[in-house]
């Protein structure tokens, strides 16, 4: 859980207790996170989203990327993983005497697109330590250890403190965050894991909080016997190296506020959307914060340094959505995430205002239109073709349309659908007549007309099968299935009992 030593951790109130080993600093006892609070869709108004107007186009999104990374020697699981550094790339060694060898000065190591540099504090007490790098990084990588009850694990997480400061960098403070440089290491921490390792991240916790760039640490866990595993140091290694020249940034992100330490939920959205996650306030760093309404330069020092305005808040905590919707950001859902995904956001913006909203089942479709026009789908043909194929039904209006209401927890295609402006006639024609199709399954004519969709079947008719004294049960289903039955020693073929039906699907 803690990156550089098991004394650095979260408020032990929120956590369980484990054996303290004799070789941890300060005698301090191990830590395990508790269960988070349950799932909690939020609600409310939704505000503009001005994040996609951010300048992408400026030079520190155009120029090569550079990472500085920082070796502790206090943390042998930070030697061993920069150890490998050094071995699995051409270093070239340089000496810097300017300041002194326990603060990144002495032997350091470069790269085209790296700085290495070795201090001698553990990485949560550095303050500022960009300072000591001459390559101007736009990425800081603490290589770390992690410490916990989690077995062999590689995991990433960014620093800062929601409330006191117990563990390094000032309280009520975040350092800057890089989400999709993190969202990368954990694709790299996948490739390169040894066999028996999980990958994971966590939510933000310990210092520093002046760093001087966006930074994360990348870390080595959870035991004695992993930060002496050279595969697992070779794992981190080869991860640190495949963050170069990668933006710590992305256009989509947000800010996490409840869970589990280990954060599942939020890194569901990193793994399965087109959305990274910047800083994440844990449920047990929520209680530490205390009050929101007290905390609100902390809670808007997690947007800035996360570079967003929309928040995904797993569990109950009504308060905090409150202050965070005072004070001007968005609460969205994970399902309203997982529908946006990569799509614009002003489009995403216009269909919920015209067409309804996600979390209220809206759901988008195939299509791409910078405008689109909502229609009424015909509900009794909607309602006759899910009866027969509801799959096919869905695939026929997500093909079609920009996006569709749902019904039944999103489980049923609705009658509503916004469909691209350019061509909104041809999208609806071709549903209905998609829609028609389906219903050659169970008649034997179908046509379209003008004005509906007429469906013609010789069917099995209970009331003439009553009238000839066939009783029902059993017997009526044979006949339903075009078998025939004996009745008093009468037989009775299914053609005595059926009778042409006709249905009318208005258009």
């Amino acid at each position: 859980m803690a990156a550089d030593r098991p004394s650095e951790r979260p408020s032990a109130s929120l956590f369980a207790e484990t054996v303290a080993r004799p070789d941890e600093p300060d005698g301090q006892k191990r830590l395990t996170p508790r269960v988070g609070k349950t799932l909690f869709e939020p609600t409310g108004r939704i505000p503009r989203i001005r994040l996609e107007n951010a300048d992408y186009s400026s030079a520190r999104y155009r120029r090569s990327r550079v990472i500085a990374i920082v070796e502790s020697r206090a943390d042998r699981a930070s030697v061993h993983v920069c150890d490998q550094l050094r071995d699995l790339a051409d270093w070239e060694t340089l000496e810097d005497g300017s300041r002194p060898d326990a603060d990144g000065g002495g032997t350091y190591y470069r790269l085209e697109s790296a700085e290495l540099r070795s201090f001698e504090d553990f990485h949560l007490e550095l303050e500022s330590p960009v300072d000591a790098f001459d390559c101007d990084p736009d990425l800081l990588v603490f290589a770390s250890r992690h410490s916990g009850d989690t077995g062999p694990l590689l995991t990433g997480h960014f620093t800062g403190n929601f409330g006191p400061a117990e563990f390094g960098g000032e309280p009520d403070a975040v350092a800057d965050a890089c989400p999709n440089a993190l969202a990368r290491l954990l694709e790299a921490f996948d490739e390169h894991a040894p066999e028996g390792y999980d990958v994971g991240m966590e939510c933000t916790h310990h210092g520093p909080t002046a760093v001087g760039c966006p930074s994360l640490f990348a870390e080595l866990g959870s035991d004695d016997e992993q930060w002496d595993d050279p595969a697992g140091a070779e794992a981190v290694a080869r991860a640190i190296l495949d963050l170069r020249g990668v933006d710590p940034h992305q256009r989509r992100q947000i800010v996490g506020f409840g869970g589990n330490h280990y954060a599942p939920r939020f890194e569901r959205v990193v793994r399965e959307t087109e959305w990274a996650v910047g800083h994440v306030a844990a449920d047990w760093a929520l209680e530490a914060m205390d009050h929101p309404t007290t905390h609100r330069d902390v809670l808007d020092a997690a947007f800035a340094a996360s570079e967003t305005e929309v928040a995904l808040v797993d569990g109950e905590w009504p308060v905090l959505e409150e202050t965070l919707e005072d004070l001007g950001y968005r609460l969205v859902s994970e399902t309203w995430l997982r529908e946006v995904d990569d799509r614009p956001l002003e489009s995403v913006d216009a269909v919920e205002a015209d067409l309804g909203r996600i979390d209220d089942g809206i759901r988008f479709g195939d299509r791409r239109a910078d405008a689109f026009d909502v229609v009424d789908l015909p509900a009794e043909l909607v309602a006759a073709a899910q009866g027969i194929d509801p799959d096919r039904v869905r695939e026929i209006v997500e093909s079609n349309a920009v996006a569709f209401a749902t019904e039944n927890g999103g489980s049923r295609v609705g009658s509503r659908a916004a469909v691209p402006a350019a061509d909104e006639a041809a999208a609806r024609e071709t549903i209905v007549a998609a829609l028609a199709a389906v219903l050659e399954e169970k008649y034997d004519d179908v046509t379209v007309a003008d004005d509906a969709v007429v469906a013609e079947r010789t069917a099995f008719d209970p009331e003439l099968a009553r009238e000839i004294g066939v009783p029902e049960g059993p017997k009526f289903g044979a006949l339903a299935d075009g078998e025939p039955v004996t009745v008093d020693g009468e037989t009775v073929s299914p053609q005595r009992v059926r009778r042409q039906q006709t249905d009318r699907f208005p258009k």
